[in-house]
């Protein structure tokens, strides 16, 4: 595994090799936020002191996450990444506090749903998921979600023309006929 210090062009170029499918990216547009909200809500009933302060330990590791992903060397990505994100735990809080039964259920449910949903996606790919050959690619996929998600609406031109001039362009693998890697 390499360090997690890499530049967020260098960190998506290297997860988009491991998601050029079309079906497999559009998968991660569900599986992923549903990965993120479950985490979330799960680690929402967990509070700890920071400080004096009782904080859950969500947010704790949301403000360690977000870090990481405002200091990638790309800001804005980091941010939108860092806004989704948050948006995401704040509704998982909302959950948390709703009982033990909805809180497990939410929390586990969209877990589980959400890496099934990904692992359709990657039998589309034909191809294991990145966090496989590198756990760093568990905070990448937010950030490559985020990316696929705005790129078509103009933003981040540079950012995606890098990306894809590692990765290649995306692509429809024939089923028929797949290709061995």
């Amino acid at each position: 595994m390499a360090t997690p210090l890499r530049s967020a062009a260098t960190l998506l170029g290297q997860y988009a090799e491991y998601h050029r499918d079309r079906r497999n990216i559009a998968t991660h547009f569900l599986g992923v936020p549903m990965i993120v909200f479950g985490i979330g809500v799960l680690m929402a009933a967990v509070h700890v002191a920071v400080n004096g302060r009782d904080i859950t330990l969500a947010w704790a590791t949301f403000a360690l996450v977000a870090a990481w992903y405002l200091t990638r060397g790309h800001f804005s990505i980091g941010l939108a990444t860092t806004a989704g994100v948050g948006l995401l735990m704040a509704l998982a809080h909302q959950v948390a506090g709703a009982g033990r039964w909805p809180w497990l259920g939410w929390g586990l449910g969209c877990f589980t749903l959400g890496w099934a949903v990904q692992f359709v996606g990657h039998y589309y790919e034909g191809r294991k998921p990145a966090f496989a050959d590198d756990l760093v690619g568990l905070l990448v996929g937010p950030m490559f979600v985020v990316l696929e998600g705005l790129a078509p609406l103009g933003l981040f031109k540079d950012l995606m023309a890098e990306v894809e001039r590692r990765a290649g362009p995306t692509h429809l693998r024939d089923l028929a006929h797949p290709a061995t890697r």
